[in-house]
């Protein structure tokens, strides 16, 4: 599809309010694995914020360059505002240009140069970084799963144990094997005495 004469018409700013608006539609962009799993949901943009605080996590807790994952995580599904989700059963069967449909988003807005490079790192999967994001990627994941676990889905536990597996670096291992063992609403009650629960006073 040739896109270049219609964005030639366009500002900068424009183009970039266009990517604000395209950003948006992750919102309204489903998450389409709950499909399969039964029960629960989440949209893109929802994912990809969780995300990047568990990059920033990852990161810190490497030692590894903390803006570069949350980066890398804050833009890794940004393509699919345009593509759609594709979960695992879905990629049997389909591909997408995921890349192409980045630099469309991103054509005229001079931010090219910024975020293309991370999807590439992304893809590439060599760097310390990168790992750490696509780490960041699956335990938002299994964050999800250990809830819908933990409010009955069995199914969820064969997800659960696939997912890590795709775990690489040792601070997601480990961190992964504390959410397993932790109620998804534990922190809720966290700090709190019971009686609070009762009375709000603490009495």
């Amino acid at each position: 599809m040739e896109i270049t004469k219609k964005l030639e018409e366009r500002s900068r700013n424009e183009r970039i309010i266009d990517l604000l608006n395209e950003v948006g539609m992750l919102r309204h962009t489903p998450r389409t694995g709950y499909q399969f799993l039964g029960t629960g949901k989440e949209n893109v943009a929802e994912h990809s914020y969780r995300t990047a605080v568990i990059g920033y996590v990852l990161a810190t807790l490497a030692g590894a360059d903390k803006a570069r994952v949350t980066f890398l995580c804050l833009f890794h599904d940004l393509h699919e505002a345009r593509t759609g989700d594709f979960n695992y059963v879905n990629h049997i069967y389909n591909s997408t240009r995921a890349r192409t449909a980045l630099e469309h988003a991103t054509a005229g807005t001079g931010l090219e140069d910024d975020i293309l490079p991370l999807w590439d790192e992304m893809a590439q999967a060599d760097s310390l970084e990168a790992r750490l994001a696509h780490d960041a990627d699956q335990l938002d994941l299994l964050l999800n799963l250990k809830a819908e676990s933990d409010k009955g889905n069995a199914f969820a536990d064969d997800w659960i144990h696939s997912a890590l597996q795709r775990l690489k670096s040792p601070e997601a291992q480990e961190l992964a094997a504390v959410l397993l063992h932790i109620n998804h609403n534990e922190w809720w009650y966290v700090g709190t005495e019971a009686s609070w629960w009762a009375s709000r006073h603490g009495e």
